[in-house]
């Protein structure tokens, strides 16, 4: 058998060369995950995301209140679970009839889901349907109770009068509210006053 160096050359060409180079490929791979850069859209998965937001709280077929905001930001698997509503925040809250009790104005808020506890934080301003307000830097609905809780400062406005504190409760109307250390004008109504 005669062989020419064109055929040995085809040969290893054709055959030897692609197994050495396939082989050199194969064993140079790996599979160590922990190498690569992290997905960030895999993190991404467990928040939802909105924009020009609407949402409705209600309970036992009863609304209590409508929200909207200009970002919605959610998870659902966080602990606990939450939603933030970002960059403008109008909270609506109703009475039985489905009036509009009091409204509440805020750059952030954050709604706990299990609690029902909606924080309210930067510029808040709360307005009852008898226009006095309640300005502070951050606020606590509760909608299970529908009552305000903060224990920021607070300054209220009502009937040309101003009184402010630190801390404070009060119901969703605005009916009623409790500054802890007040200073400033005290409301008492003239059915409260001491003969």
């Amino acid at each position: 058998m005669v062989c020419s160096s064109s055929s040995i050359f085809s040969f290893f060409k054709n055959r030897v060369l692609p197994f050495v180079i396939g082989s050199i490929a194969l064993f140079s791979c790996t599979n160590d995950l922990s190498r690569l850069p992290p997905d960030k859209s895999a993190i991404d998965l467990d928040n939802d995301k909105a924009s020009d937001v609407t949402y409705i709280f209600s309970e036992k077929g009863r609304v209590k209140g409508r929200l909207h905001t200009n970002d919605f930001l959610g998870n659902e698997k966080a602990k606990p679970p939450y939603m933030d509503f970002l960059n403008g925040v109008k909270l609506e809250l109703f009475n039985d009839s489905l009036q509009v009790e009091s409204t509440v104005t805020a750059r952030n808020a954050r709604y706990y889901t299990d609690e029902g506890n909606i924080i309210a934080r930067d510029s808040v301003v709360v307005r009852n349907k008898k226009g006095e307000m309640l300005q502070t830097e951050e606020l606590i609905w509760n909608q299970k109770i529908e009552r305000f809780y903060t224990e920021k400062f607070v300054r209220i406005t009502y009937k040309n009068e101003i009184t402010w504190g630190e801390g404070l409760e009060a119901n969703q109307d605005f009916s009623w509210f409790r500054i802890k250390k007040q200073r400033g004008a005290i409301p008492v109504e003239d059915q409260n006053l001491p003969l």
